[in-house]
């Protein structure tokens, strides 16, 4: 079963393949932090997996309210990990942090996994949880890195986003407002006074194909679909002939995060799951590890039976880059609804 909204864990690589970010002290861990994350963490616990001091992989889990304690599921993921130690940064107040990191960190320890640091960030300060000598580590902390310091600079320029906080990046794939919502609701009522009972059976293969490769080609030219094309995209993403054509085609090229999250934004209610999974799968092979939770977030909020966007909510859950998986498809009837 999903869990509830902000309570997913999702592990990404340390940065882009291409890039490196190397961490040299644990200033320079929080600093680098909201850019593996892609936004600055608040009342979170975060684990960094580190390969010598490269990263390796990030994961956020919301700090556990009193009487609640995912220690043994989070130490399960983490150890599943490719890192040689990890290091536990708790963002929030002392008590819960302390609780928290101290919970994890004996669970991390009995598992085998190396710890290279224990971090507290509080209201602008952080402090080492493992340093028992006040000459070193001062008990009034020591402020929180400049986000003009280096190793922000150097994220920036590797192409790496930092956004306020986590509601931020849920915008992103939430759905469009005011003129362009209006548009696509009279897009899709007309759509809908077309069809009548619906397009049959042997049509909906070659047209689910056709719209889906119309779209590739208007988005990778820098275009977009009309509002009633979206509309009918989405409808028929709604059948599993387009949405394994849709899935198998998706690429690293960036225009497909582009296409999927202007579709997810622009559909009504009932169509988002399609190609809010599809955005998910877009963003999870390309390392955007929390854009890809929000997605398929969004495709479970609005169908909790969606087969493939479960499928992928558990893989994400699991920490399992896309890099592991090989063949990666949906199973068997990966959506709801009609074959077709």
């Amino acid at each position: 079963m999903a869990l509830a909204e902000g309570r997913r864990w999702a592990t990404l690589p340390g940065m882009n393949p291409e890039c490196t970010i190397v961490v040299r002290s644990p200033a320079d861990l929080i600093a680098v932090t909201p850019y593996l994350l892609g936004f600055h963490p608040a009342d979170s616990l975060v684990v960094i997996g580190l390969l010598g001091r490269a990263v390796s992989f990030a994961g956020r889990h919301d700090l556990p309210p009193p009487g609640e304690d995912d220690t043994a599921a989070i130490a399960a993921m983490v150890t599943r990990q490719t890192a040689d130690s990890v290091a536990l940064l708790g963002f929030g107040p002392p008590e819960t942090v302390n609780r928290a990191v101290t919970a994890l960190s004996t669970a991390l320890i009995r598992a085998g996994v190396r710890l290279r640091e224990q971090l507290r960030i509080t209201a602008g300060r952080w402090w080492p949880l493992d340093c028992p000598d006040p000459a070193c580590c001062p008990p009034e902390g020591r402020p929180v890195p400049s986000p003009h310091n280096p190793i922000a600079a150097a994220a920036v320029f590797q192409g790496q986003v930092a956004l306020p906080n986590r509601q931020h990046l849920v915008e992103q794939v939430a759905a469009l407002e005011g003129e362009e919502r209006r548009q696509m609701a009279m897009a899709t009522a007309a759509l809908n006074l077309k069809l009548g009972e619906g397009l049959p059976r042997t049509l909906m293969g070659r047209a689910g194909r056709n719209a889906v490769l119309q779209a590739e080609r208007r988005y990778a030219a820098g275009k977009s679909l009309t509002y009633d094309e979206t509309a009918w995209l989405g409808a028929l993403l709604i059948g599993r002939t387009a949405f394994d054509f849709a899935l198998h085609r998706i690429s690293d090229e960036p225009w497909h995060l582009r296409l999927w999250t202007e579709t997810t934004r622009r559909v009504e209610v009932p169509f988002v799951p399609g190609p809010a999974a599809l955005l998910s799968y877009a963003a999870w092979r390309v390392g955007l590890g929390p854009l890809a939770r929000v997605a398929v977030d969004r495709a479970l909020r609005h169908d909790p039976h969606h087969r493939f966007a479960t499928v992928l909510d558990r893989l994400l859950a699991a920490g399992i880059s896309h890099d592991a998986v090989q063949n990666f498809g949906p199973p068997a009837g990966a959506v709801r609804g009609r074959a077709s």
